[in-house]
């Protein structure tokens, strides 16, 4: 493993802040709405249909099938705020188990409210599902896909006390 010169890291990462941040009264609206859906590769529909609509609690608003792959699902859940995370199922191919790796997507952070971060943290744990704890309001767990999600109880735009928005 390659030691790392924190001085350096810390020093860049000043540089771009510098350049790049801007404060929050001068900085121009976005050019996007917002999040339409984030897809996941799903190995099995009615198994995460059950996990997100029967423990995580997040509604399944649609499914047709994908226009890519003919016999293929693609299915959508409310996450709140307008916002979805879709699957997609490609039966009669070999997709492989789901892999983390660096450089590759890292997690799904979703924000839910206090109350119901504390209600969700008790059906995982009543679901067997294994999970961490960090900082008291974020739970990271792997969905039956293998894909990681984090729920976090901060408010949108927040983030471990720090407004990001």
């Amino acid at each position: 493993m390659t030691e790392i010169d924190l001085a350096a890291v810390d020093a860049e990462r000043a540089r771009i802040r510098d350049e790049y941040l801007t404060d929050a009264a001068s900085r121009p609206p976005s050019t996007a709405r917002g999040l339409h859906h984030f897809a996941i590769v799903a190995r099995d529909v009615e198994e995460t249909v059950r996990f997100y609509q029967g423990l995580l609690g997040f509604p399944l608003t649609d499914i047709f099938e994908n226009r890519d792959y003919q016999g293929s699902n693609h299915f959508f859940f409310d996450i709140g705020n307008d916002n979805l995370i879709a699957f997609f199922d490609f039966p009669g191919l070999d997709v492989g188990p789901y892999a983390e790796v660096l450089g590759g997507l890292h997690h799904v952070a979703i924000s839910v409210e206090p109350e119901r971060w504390a209600e969700l943290k008790d059906r995982l744990t009543e679901a067997g599902v294994e999970y961490q704890s960090e900082s008291g309001t974020s739970i990271y767990f792997r969905d039956p896909n293998g894909a990681r999600l984090e729920l976090i109880a901060d408010p949108l735009g927040e983030m471990y006390g720090t407004k990001v928005l």
